[in-house]
């Protein structure tokens, strides 16, 4: 099932949101490691993940990051992970894991349902271009 090699982690996210298509590139801009993978929620590789985990995305308003040894993190703590990869100052958010998640993901679902409302949303999920394909799982 693990679609990624041992140095890399895989954000899974919703495709056809401009807020986290922006997220994406955002994090795809300060990757220098190139440490991380990205395929929709709504793709092929993100299938046997999410049935392994037993996660519904049409109840479940998370940006995902799936990690080589198996784990899979959600909403805030996904987020932070994230940024704890990337360079000064964006992984000095994650000083914020220190605050108890329930508190986090309150903020993060605030910001999750309202993201189509604030973001819009496209009618398909984004193309990579051909310098960014290696990047995307499918």
């Amino acid at each position: 099932m693990n679609p990624i090699n041992n140095n890399e982690k895989l954000i899974l996210f919703d495709g056809v949101c401009n807020l986290c298509d922006h997220s994406v590139q955002f994090v795809i801009k300060h990757d220098k490691n190139n440490r991380f993978k990205f395929t929709t929620l709504q793709g092929e590789t993100a299938k046997p993940i999410l049935e392994f985990f037993t996660i519904d995305t049409q109840r479940v308003d998370s940006i995902l990051l799936y990690t080589p040894d198996n784990k899979l993190f959600t909403k805030s703590t996904a987020a932070l992970k994230i940024a704890a990869h990337l360079y000064f100052p964006i992984n000095l958010l994650s000083v914020f894991l220190i605050i108890p998640k329930f508190i986090r993901d309150f903020v993060y679902d605030f910001i999750a349902r309202n993201r189509y409302k604030w973001y819009g949303k496209k009618e398909a999920c984004m193309i990579p271009t051909k310098a960014l394909k290696a990047k995307f799982l499918e």
